[in-house]
């Protein structure tokens, strides 16, 4: 790809290991790794005594022994969700029934294209309602540490960013991380939401970002910057294979993730190249007779 995207793709794991990444922070790795996870769900700890949770991750045992082993002695107060996509949310629900922490969220799976009479479709954690539902700008206290909420949807449309603002810490789930880009998959997924949502970070001075997969992002203004070119490169992608008359999804795949990614990754490349072609339909670059879907033919607009 064009776009000098600077990912690290390095980490030093060890499953159920507590590591202290910053003064305020701590982060215990699930052994969930795969092509969308890379390592595995990366849950953080916040503050010391009374202590905030930040995506507890996948239902799995050994993680949660590992948490609790993590907070032996201390009192979890509030459980933070970026979004509901089963590798972040479930284990919130056994972490409360112990604790009797509330969850924070900006809402259920599909939230926030619910409120746009959207439907999305099953697929994420549907058991999960928060106790609290958090907006943008909204501010977390505990005991020691503040978290602000930054509403960024795009990856899901209930995806949340949490900001530690003693140490200008974003935790910013999937929405940027630092291995990969980010898969935007509709309905619930949106890429002009997406960018919108990049756009959102760039106006921040956040020092750091922690994701849940992947290291810390170090200099976050060059890393969105990339990502957000990234993005419009794959738009033009698109639209150059419409000039040449490629017209269909399964076409373009191919010629524009050639060397990219791996063969059996190109069903997930095929959910952004749609999310791609409704963003330049909204552009008014593109257009499609009927609705968009997957197996439609696209135009030139």
């Amino acid at each position: 790809m064009p776009a000098d995207i600077p990912f690290v793709r390095e980490l030093d794991v060890d499953y159920g290991r507590v590591d202290q990444v910053s003064p305020l922070i701590r982060r215990v790795i699930a052994d969930n790794p795969s092509s969308f996870t890379a390592w595995g769900t990366g849950t953080y700890i916040i503050g010391k005594g009374n202590v905030a949770v930040v995506d507890p991750g996948p239902m799995d045992d050994a993680h949660l022994k590992a948490l609790e082993a993590a907070v032996a002695g201390e009192t979890i107060t509030h459980l933070l969700i970026t979004h509901t996509h089963l590798d972040h949310s479930p284990l919130a629900a056994p972490m409360k029934e112990k604790h009797g922490a509330p969850t924070y969220a900006y809402g259920p799976h599909g939230a926030g294209k619910y409120e746009q009479g959207v439907v999305v479709e099953e697929g994420g954690d549907m058991d999960f309602t928060p106790d609290e539902h958090v907006r943008h700008g909204d501010v977390i206290e505990g005991d020691g540490w503040s978290v602000e909420c930054v509403y960024t949807p795009g990856h899901t449309s209930n995806h949340i960013c949490f900001a530690l603002r003693e140490e200008r810490a974003l935790f910013s789930g999937d929405h940027v991380m630092g291995w990969s880009t980010t898969i935007v998959s509709p309905p619930d997924g949106d890429m002009q939401e997406y960018v919108d949502s990049l756009d959102l970070l760039l106006e921040r001075d956040d020092r750091v970002y922690w994701p849940t997969h992947g290291a810390a992002i170090e200099d976050p203004h060059t890393y969105v910057t990339a990502l957000k070119a990234h993005r419009e490169e794959r738009a033009q992608q698109v639209l150059s294979c419409l000039r040449d008359g490629l017209t269909k999804v399964v076409e373009m795949v191919p010629r524009m993730y050639a060397g990219d990614v791996p063969q059996a990754m190109y069903p997930a490349a095929a959910r952004s190249v749609f999310s791609t072609l409704i963003w330049l339909i909204e552009r008014g670059e593109a257009a499609v007779d009927g609705e968009p879907a997957v197996r439609a033919a696209y135009s030139l607009a």
